[in-house]
């Protein structure tokens, strides 16, 4: 396997060798390559046939006598080794090729950590040092401390130091003629993808941070894409306030294997890197014990899927040895490979690896494994996570990393200070998030265990899905009602369900839910409700069932006189409690009016002086649940809510309204009537009715919150749009609100649906004459009835057309023609 840095990135370190060490160097290869009386140790190493001192074919003193060392992997931390070993600088690159004499035995040595001091430490494989056939060998090139170069670093490049292998280490930005630190601020996923694509490792691993050894200048570097940039397409800003030097950033990537094309750090195409590039691998040299290495050398959990073509093909090269790990190694550096039976590898079959996420964090102190305080493994401990904003964002990340379902409460967490997580809600897990280690209160979680709404605008409102075979399925519409809506929203901690239709919130991707739920409608939990076989297994493109709950009634406003003002007040663990803030007010009030229905917040004042529990927003939340609530008490909080918009309908008696392109249409002498009306907030009040056409309008009082404006007979003068304007005072404000426009057309009565009653009615009356003809016997006594049956039925007839015409006439011309009579 081929590993190499460019000479440039290594070379720094050169300055920090004085002369008289370089002497020192210079007389001990000089008296290795002399070979003295005396001879080499056991296991020694040394560069031979290269064009300096520190570069060429690797040997180790085994048994007596010079051997290379065997073919198979061998990487930048084996060269690091022997860099070290021989006094000779960094390592630059490592090649392998043909030895010169066929059949030259070598001896097999494990691969290295890279931070070891000599060969010697890195160990051997299995049976001792031993013999293997020797046909190839590595050649090694080091900076070599002796060929000091003048050329300094690339402006902005990037480089890891003191870590234990090429890809790992502090990061330090090459700046202005020196190298800087960075700065203690916010870091996550994206700069670290950054840094080791720079660097051409593998995937991100892991990212930490610790003091400095010794303060120094820093530099404030934030990338804004998702890590498809280089440092010096970056942000960055020298001597920022954020940077105080006291701390370094440590980043960790893999060294020689990588996943490319899934969704996070733990999925997508296998590749190694082979010969300076990254080569994909073919499904059939690589089994799940082999997964189990990568997944582990990722920083993942255990492979959860494997398969061909998974994640699409590779553009480059295929790896050309076959794995075989036994599953315990902790890097594939480790494992041994053999050569391949078939040197071809199908279309289809580039290897794809699922791993699950690793098991960093969990819920403690909850009633399971989805509820609790939120901690997260770091350096060697389990430390509390904490957040003083986008909690509705990292809860949800939490939860999908633990395997539960959707949020479904963010209750006041632990009152000792974690570090503090900033999420977008779009991550697999909690490492992908940038944190800082400034103290914030810390998070309590409580998720769902089986049961989630995805893609859905807040906590109550997403595709259904379920949990099956530790993987999530969406639901067909016609396996799923409004009981079991019910349940699901009541599961989730919302109110009751608004909306139910398939293909509402778009198509899952995964399988699909194969059972029919049969809930009451009074389950606690989905998992209680029975299910059966589906009769039918396919649910068409846009069935899958997306669900609207309303928001949870736990939020209320007390001591107002109305529900739209008053003391905050939020119900938590069994009891209703006062809601305080000391900042961002009208934040707070802008979502408690949101929830409650009651349009914006007009003003917010000093409430409750008893202790409340606090509460942070940004103002964009669809609930006080998605707030941070800490146990910082507070003063309590007293917010007014204006009126929401009035609703504008127009109704008739007769008939006389009807649906046209441009809206309503009444016809022409009908009555109707336009009501005006509003949700019950406040009491009393009055609406005006506007219309545009002219300066006429018309008031009436709100009578249980609506009033009704009737017109007599519809005539051109009322064409026009209308509005409804609501006033009311109260709590030293008036409040005012508009509906929306009524844009009312008056038009003429249809004349074919006239001839089509008389039509009808005609068609009638032959009807009944002939049937009467047909079924009444010609006896003189029934020609009698018969002749007086049709009589009658002819009066009846000519009444129903005279009604008819009356009808259609309209009130004023029915007048009219009364008269007339």
């Amino acid at each position: 396997m081929v590993v190499e840095h460019r000479v440039e990135q290594r070379v720094e370190k050169r300055e920090a060798v004085t002369q008289s060490q370089l002497e020192d160097v210079k007389t001990q290869n000089s008296d290795l390559q002399a070979q003295s009386v005396s001879p080499p140790a056991e296991l020694s190493v040394r560069l031979v046939n290269g064009t300096t001192s520190c570069s060429g074919t690797v040997e180790v003193f085994y048994r007596g006598e010079w051997s290379a060392v065997c073919s198979g992997w061998w990487s930048m931390r084996d060269v690091m080794v022997v860099c070290r070993e021989l006094h000779c600088g960094d390592a630059v690159a490592v090649n392998q090729e043909a030895l010169v004499e066929e059949g030259r035995r070598g001896v097999a040595i494990k691969s290295c950590r890279g931070h070891e001091s000599t060969i010697t430490e890195c160990g051997f494989r299995e049976g001792g040092p031993g013999y293997c056939d020797g046909r190839n060998y590595h050649y090694v090139i080091c900076s070599d401390l002796q060929a000091q170069s003048v050329s300094p670093p690339a402006e902005l490049s990037v480089r890891l130091v003191n870590g234990t292998t090429s890809c790992s280490g502090t990061v330090e930005v090459f700046y202005r003629g020196e190298w800087l630190g960075l700065c203690p601020g916010w870091w996550g996923m994206k700069e670290a993808k950054v840094v080791c694509g720079e660097l051409d490792c593998g995937n991100f691993v892991d990212v930490s941070r610790g003091p400095l050894v010794e303060d120094g200048r820093t530099i404030y570097v934030s990338c804004s894409l998702y890590g498809d940039e280089s440092i010096g397409q970056c942000y960055k800003d020298e001597g920022s306030k954020n940077c105080n030097g006291g701390y370094y950033h440590h980043v960790t990537c893999s060294e020689s294997v990588r996943l490319v094309g899934g969704a996070g750090l733990c999925s997508g195409r296998v590749e190694v890197k082979s010969n300076q590039s990254w080569a994909s691998v073919c499904e059939a040299d690589f089994d799940r014990q082999d997964a189990e290495v990568v997944c582990r050398d990722l920083g993942c959990g255990a492979p959860a899927a494997l398969q061909g073509g998974l994640y699409g093909e590779g553009k480059g090269q295929t790896w050309d040895k076959e794995f075989q790990c036994k599953g315990n190694e902790s890097l594939l550096l480790d494992c041994d490979t053999s050569d391949r039976e078939n040197n071809t590898c199908l279309p289809g079959n580039a290897v794809g690896l699922t791993c699950s996420e690793p098991d960093d964090v969990r819920l403690v102190g909850g009633d399971s494994r989805c509820a609790g305080g939120v901690e997260r493994y770091d350096q060697g401990e389990w430390r509390t996570v904490g957040t003083l904003s986008d909690v509705k964002d990292i809860a949800a990340v939490v939860c999908r990393h633990l395997g539960c379902g959707s949020t479904v409460s963010v209750p006041p967490g632990n009152p000792a200070r974690g570090f503090e997580a900033s999420c977008s809600g779009s991550e697999s897990s909690l490492r992908e998030c940038p944190r800082s280690y400034d103290r914030s209160p810390g998070l309590t979680v409580i998720c769902s265990e089986s049961v989630r709404l995805v893609d859905g605008a807040g906590l109550c409102s997403g595709r259904v899905e379920v949990k099956s075979n530790q993987s999530w399925a969406s639901v067909c519409e016609a396996d799923f009602d409004r009981q079991d809506a019910e349940v699901v929203c009541g599961e989730l901690g919302c109110g009751a369900p608004a909306a139910l239709q398939g293909g509402l919130y778009g198509e899952g991707e995964g399988q699909t839910w194969d059972k029919e739920f049969q809930c009451k409608g009074k389950e606690s939990l989905l998992l209680d409700c029975d299910t059966s076989d589906r009769e039918n297994n396919i649910c068409l493109p846009g069935n899958a069932v997306g669900l609207t709950c309303s928001e949870p009634d736990d939020v209320r406003l007390v001591g107002g006189g109305s529900r739209c003002a008053g003391g905050v007040e939020r119900y938590d663990q069994g009891e209703w409690r006062t809601v305080g803030s000391d900042w961002d007010q009208r934040d707070v009030a802008a979502v408690v009016c949101r929830q409650l229905g009651c349009g914006s917040a007009v003003s917010v004042l000093p409430g409750n002086t008893t202790g409340a529990h606090g509460v942070v927003c940004d103002g964009t939340e669809s609930a006080l649940r998605e707030c941070v609530i800490t146990f910082d008490r507070h003063s309590g909080l007293t917010v007014i809510c204006s009126s929401v918009q009035p609703d504008i309908s127009l109704t008739d008696s007769m008939g006389g309204v009807s649906r046209g392109h441009q809206g309503p249409e009444v016809f022409r002498g009908y009555s109707f009537t336009i009501t005006c009306s509003t949700q019950p907030q406040y009491p009393g009040g009055s609406f005006l009715l506007t219309f545009t056409c002219s300066n006429r309008t018309q008031t009436q009082p709100a009578v249980n919150h609506s009033a009704a404006f009737l017109f007599p007979a519809a005539d051109d003068s009322h064409q026009g749009n209308y509005r409804c304007v609501y006033d009311n005072y109260g709590f030293s404000h008036n409040f005012s609100s508009e509906s929306e426009l009524l844009s009312l057309t008056i038009t003429a009565s249809p004349l074919p649906a006239f001839i089509i009653r008389h039509v009808v009615v005609l068609l009638i009356l032959l009807t009944a004459i002939t049937t009467s003809y047909l079924y009444y016997k010609p006896t003189r006594r029934q020609k009698r009835v018969n002749r007086v049956s049709s009589v009658d039925l002819y009066v009846n007839a000519m009444e129903m057309v005279s009604l008819s015409s009356r009808a259609e006439a309209g009130p004023g011309e029915e007048r009219a023609a009364q008269g007339t009579e």
